[in-house]
């Protein structure tokens, strides 16, 4: 878990450290970082999705996991969870507590980076990727919580209980993580990632929160082919 904490902490100083550069930073300037740092974000998803060898898997994991999603109201629950923590932590009202909650949260949790950091931290107990992750997220915090306000700080607790999560189940999930599950798993999480910039970019609203159950379906797949 020492790779999951530290890139929590470096999301909380990050975030803090936005938050009292905030008021010095222009608008406009801050709108043109927060477009690049779109940019940046779309790019690092389309990268990732390339890791996924099998494109027909991809497809139907996005399908059926989407479907998944709506139906549990995955999205809606998390706009609600950052609308409570905006009545509950913000003083400003309006202040786009729970965008800056709810997108910081994509970013930081949704990729590559978090999931086989995660995986890595608990098969073999090596943290580097997690570390990397933390210096990347850190940077990002400072950007989205001098745009978005101060609920981008609040993410570090779903950072820290999805990569926790993952973590301590690898340990368990073992002999069904192969390179091509991790592979396949990374590349959806991609393209979810591409999806977070497009959003960022106010191109589209693309329900992202329903899409996230897609992410763990190859594992799904190929525990129910290996059992059965």
């Amino acid at each position: 878990m020492i790779g999951t904490l530290v890139n929590a902490l470096a999301i909380l100083v990050g975030g803090i450290l936005g938050l009292l550069l905030k008021k010095g930073i222009r608008e406009n300037y801050k709108t043109t970082v927060m477009q690049a740092i779109s940019l940046s974000v779309i790019l690092i998803g389309v990268r990732s999705a390339f890791k996924a060898a099998d494109l027909l898997e991809v497809i139907i994991c996005m399908a059926v996991g989407s479907l998944i999603g709506e139906a549990l109201g995955i999205e809606d629950r998390l706009e609600n969870i950052g609308t409570w923590a905006e009545k509950r932590f913000s003083r400003s009202a309006g202040s786009g507590f729970s965008k800056g909650w709810v997108t910081a949260s994509l970013v930081f949790c949704v990729g590559s980076m978090a999931i086989v950091g995660s995986l890595e931290s608990g098969l073999s107990g090596n943290h580097e990727t997690l570390f990397a992750k933390s210096l990347l997220d850190g940077i990002t915090s400072v950007v989205f919580a001098a745009t978005l306000g101060s609920g981008v700080i609040f993410s570090a607790l779903p950072v820290l209980i999805y990569q926790g999560t993952i973590t301590l189940g690898a340990v368990l999930l073992k002999p069904f993580l192969t390179a091509s599950v991790i592979a396949q798993m990374s590349g959806v999480g991609g393209l979810l990632i591409a999806a977070i910039g497009i959003n960022m970019l106010q191109l589209a609203r693309i329900r992202i929160g329903n899409m996230l159950p897609a992410i763990f379906l190859p594992l799904v797949h190929f525990m129910v082919v290996q059992l059965f």
